[in-house]
């Protein structure tokens, strides 16, 4: 299994990072990408990266951070995107939701990363909160860049729309939650090729885990048995699917 989207720089990880990958390892989580989101942990990211095998990374400029980040400084994932440990650029996006960054600046930043994308032919990982409409409306514009919309949390409707335009939808903890019963339906409903399980770690813990505050790569397999048992499959059958979309949607290498 993989998860695909989780955080391995955060403090609460890292400082254990040895003692977290063995426990993925031992509950069946063989490979683990780990994303960065400012300049300020492009290199951490790519540093874990380089020294595990089983991890890999994408590195980008979150929407919250666009404020915080310099435009020249987009260039420098470049140099990044040379490197085999990456597979991906993001995560980047729209966040309508905190608007930490005027949304001109964030759709600035988000455009220029999947131009890039589209010439060094990476996949981009999505953060989108409230703003799937407009998300999709600037994707239209980079054809051939494939994205998937990472912790999902949208309407069917929106679901159907990404799944349309040729993306992915990746769900973590949120699809176990007890309120996530329409997120539930929307995982059984999916497209088979459509599909991705992360964590988000260190956030998000699934049940029945959500009294460890701190979420983990191993803790994916709980989001996929749930997506699992909403499928009517069996976890075994759910890892075949969404390990055969990862090593597919990512350059992994």
């Amino acid at each position: 299994m993989i998860d695909t989207h989780c955080h391995l720089t955060d403090p609460r990880l890292i400082e254990q990072l040895d003692a977290v990958l063995g426990r993925a390892e031992a509950a069946g989580v063989g490979n683990v990408v780990t994303i960065g989101t400012h300049p300020a942990d492009w290199e951490a990211v790519l540093t874990v990266s380089r020294q595990r095998p089983s991890v890999r990374c994408a590195v980008g400029a979150h929407p919250n951070y666009c404020q915080e980040i310099q435009f020249e400084e987009l260039a420098r994932l470049r140099e990044f995107c040379a490197e085999p440990a990456v597979v991906a650029l993001g995560e980047m996006g729209l966040d309508y939701h905190h608007d930490s960054a005027p949304r001109g600046k964030q759709a600035e930043y988000f455009e220029a990363q999947l131009e890039m994308a589209r010439e060094l032919g990476l996949p981009v990982v999505i953060h989108c909160r409230e703003a799937v409409e407009d998300c999709l409306n600037i994707l239209r514009r980079f054809a051939g860049v494939r994205a998937v919309f990472h912790c999902f949390t949208g309407t069917a409707e929106e679901a159907r729309r990404i799944w349309d335009a040729g993306h992915l939808t990746g769900f973590t903890g949120v699809v176990t939650f007890r309120n996530g019963q329409a997120l539930r339906e929307i995982a059984g409903n999916a497209p088979g090729d459509r599909i991705l399980v992360e964590t988000d770690a260190p956030y998000l813990t699934p049940e029945p885990m959500r009294k460890q505050k701190v979420n983990e790569p191993a803790m994916v397999v709980h989001t996929a048995a749930t997506v699992a048992a909403a499928r009517g499959i069996g976890l075994e059958e759910l890892d075949r699917i969404t390990t055969a979309n990862a090593l597919g949607f990512y350059r992994w290498g």
